[in-house]
């Protein structure tokens, strides 16, 4: 009966250090075969800091929304009623 009990107990421990070491391993191979030749770097620029290199064009991303300066409130970021 106490055999069963520690079986019992260490089952579940089991358990979450399989699926910890699966999903740690597809992490590494979807690391591994994402196709990304450059990894890509931060570069100071004077007063800014860029990204250079990488999978990720700058020019495929979609630009950010513009608002009008007069219908935004400052420090809520909604538009004024």
């Amino acid at each position: 009966m106490a055999f069963a009990r520690r079986v019992a107990a260490v089952i579940p421990l089991v358990g979450a250090v399989t699926t910890a070491v699966a999903l740690t391993g597809a992490a590494f191979l979807t690391v591994a075969h994402a196709g990304c030749d450059e990894a890509g770097r931060f570069v100071r620029t004077g007063d800014a800091i860029q990204f250079v290199g990488g999978c990720v064009n700058g020019a495929d991303l979609p630009s950010a929304p513009t608002a009008e300066a007069e219908n935004v409130d400052r420090f809520g970021g909604s538009k004024k009623p």
